[in-house]
């Protein structure tokens, strides 16, 4: 198999200029308009489709909508009154959540659900047009989107269209921001000038050429390096941080095709970093941290392979994912010279790089959540592939799985120990009772003691803090004075605890999510089994001491020497600053000091264990 059997066109000169490939195309006719329009759109509304379909949000896309609705109350993007805690890992998607909410005036999570179907749609359209402008000067015959034939035969696409969390809004930046590079191509390449055959040497009146010094090349006018482009591109730290690796990757791909001069390069990285640079700008000083609070919990800095590599297995075995993309790698491999530029390596490279971060860190517990964004990427060059009679026998092959994937292959609902990973759409389906569990209200209504109590807490006018005793059971006890006549839960379902917990009360987040405290504290490193970031829960004695005034009555299982080592532990060195940096009132001079040991205390950790907490952190 030779590279023209698989772009019987390769051999031929590429025609420039954008309009002249259009004409060749036949896309500036009506019909071939009307055409195209109809390629792009069909599987950006198949996805549409399927995701409604599956339309759901977990517990996880709930911790989003307290936030929002702490925009939206004016409290700021907070997830407690009180303390500055940033529980939400796609930044950009909180306050894209929050503006649409405050237009519309619905439910945030409703809000979450459509705009996770229509960015999965653009995302999608942004990449069939991308790929098909990328491959088509290298070809006039037809292209057969092979890569969303993967895509749309996968379960895992489906649910995180919509889930609540920035899936959606990772969809639509990943296919926008490669058709922005896409685009960014220039018309022509600048190279040796062409030698004078317009005036042909026979004619005895021509001038002669004048003649081009060897090595020397026509002045290259300098490019724009296409700003807007680099503008796009650089949000992926704002949409989620793993997605900087993206950003990193279409950033060189896109000066390697505009190759500005320094000045322009310095330009375009600017217009790419001011946005994010100024947001970590605002989150050090602000929160007095340099990443989301959940990165801290799940420890996003740790190597955690065995239980990456289970997790990517999850995900690709059920769907038999080695046979397409072996198949398609195969079908790769033969491409010729011409096919491989910086616009069509980028994603493939980007996928890879992605996945094997989200291998490094050990995954999630959500099957297929972090994959999903590396197979989109993955398949974008592949979207558009030129007709041949070995991309015909692959495309049959790939028909056959797609059609036993979409309608027989399944991930189980539950992986058990070591490494439980959930198929969360089936799961909520299943405990709402509700086969698209996307409100606020589906989710409040669940068979859970901490409503009620809370509930009768506020009848009852006592500021109290329900706390999940050792065991499980939920106790009360009298809130701290300094509390005010406030209430505050402490449950190990954060995004429920968030909706029934009112907005001026507290819900403490024992897994650290939503709760400095609780996120700084060590992990062993033997502590990697279970579900992926939830191996640090708080020993329910540091809570006690955080939120009760000495001389309160314990619950049994809870031993008076750990609350009382929490307590003075809670006042000493780095773990008192930390309290201060997100209890203090905001003052310039509190903001300047968040930023100035921002670094310092990301990486702070104290011991789990109250006794020896105290004894590190306070002396003998």
């Amino acid at each position: 198999m030779t590279s023209p059997d698989l772009i019987p066109d390769s051999r031929r000169p590429s025609v420039t200029g954008p309009a002249r490939r259009a004409e060749r195309s036949g896309m500036l006719r009506p019909g071939g308009r009307l055409r195209e329009a109809a390629i792009i759109g069909a599987p950006a509304l198949i996805a549409m489709l399927l995701g409604y379909r599956q339309r759901w949000v977990g517990d996880d896309g709930m911790i989003y909508t307290r936030t929002v609705r702490q925009l939206l109350a004016g409290h700021g993007p907070v997830f407690n009154l009180g303390e500055r805690a940033e529980a939400s890992t796609g930044t950009l998607w909180q306050w894209l959540v929050a503006g649409a909410a405050y237009l519309c005036g619905r439910d945030p999570s409703m809000v979450a659900v459509a705009l996770g179907i229509l960015l999965t749609g653009a995302g999608y359209a942004f990449a069939m047009a991308a790929a098909r402008t990328a491959v088509r000067p290298l070809s006039t015959v037809p292209l057969l989107p092979l890569g969303m034939l993967v895509l749309l035969a996968v379960k895992a696409d489906w649910d995180y269209a919509t889930s609540g969390l920035e899936n959606g809004l990772s969809t639509g930046w990943i296919g926008f921001s490669w058709w922005l590079l896409v685009r960014a191509r220039p018309a022509g390449p600048a190279g040796p000038a062409p030698a004078s055959a317009t005036t042909p040497a026979t004619t005895p009146t021509a001038a002669p050429p004048t003649p081009i010094p060897a090595g020397r090349l026509r002045p290259r006018t300098p490019r724009s390096p296409g700003y807007a482009a680099a503008f796009v591109i650089g949000l992926g730290p704002l949409v989620r941080p793993d997605l900087t690796l993206v950003s990193g990757v279409f950033l060189a791909a896109l000066w390697w095709l505009r190759r500005p001069d320094a000045r322009r390069t310095l330009l375009a990285l600017l217009c790419a970093g001011a946005l994010p640079a100024a947001y970590e700008i605002f989150r050090a000083g602000y929160f007095g941290v340099l990443v989301p609070l959940p990165a801290l919990t799940k420890e996003a800095s740790d190597a955690v392979w065995t239980r990456g590599f289970a997790y990517f297995a999850n995900f690709a075995d059920p769907y038999r994912l080695w046979l397409p993309l072996m198949l398609l790698a195969a079908l790769a491999a033969f491409l010729p010279r011409t096919a491989v530029r910086p616009e069509l390596l980028a994603p493939p490279v980007a996928g890879l790089l992605s996945w094997l971060y989200v291998c490094r860190v050990g995954g999630d517990f959500m099957h297929g959540r972090l994959l999903v964004p590396g197979l989109l990427l993955l398949m974008l060059p592949l979207c558009a592939v030129p007709l041949s009679r070995p991309v015909g026998a692959v495309l049959g092959a790939l028909v056959v799985w797609a059609v036993c994937c979409a309608l027989l292959w399944r991930p189980v609902a539950s992986t058990g120990n070591p490494y439980l990973i959930l198929d969360e759409q089936r799961q909520y389906v299943v405990y709402t009772g509700d086969p698209h569990p996307i409100s606020e209200a589906t989710h409040a209504h669940r068979a859970k003691p901490l409503r009620p109590a809370l509930r009768a807490a506020g009848a009852a006018g006592r500021p109290v803090l329900l706390l999940q005793a050792p065991g499980g059971k939920l106790v009360s006890l009298p809130l701290a004075h300094r509390f005010g006549d406030r209430l505050a839960a402490s449950y190990d379902l954060l995004g429920y605890n968030g909706i029934v917990t009112p907005l001026a009360d507290t819900s403490v987040d024992p897994l650290g999510l939503a709760y400095p405290l609780a996120a700084h504290q060590s992990r062993a490193a033997s502590r990697t089994a279970g579900r992926s970031g939830h191996e640090k829960p708080l020993d329910p004695a540091w809570i006690v001491a955080d939120y009760t005034d000495p001389g309160t009555p314990l619950p049994p299982g809870i031993a008076p020497a750990r609350v009382a080592a929490a307590r003075h532990a809670l006042t000493c060195g780095p773990l008192a600053e930390l309290q201060a940096s997100v209890r203090a009132p905001m003052t310039p001079g509190r903001f300047l000091d968040n930023l100035r040991g921002a670094w310092t205390r990301t990486s702070f950790r104290y011991p789990d264990d109250p006794v020896r907490a105290e004894r590190t952190l306070c002396g003998p």
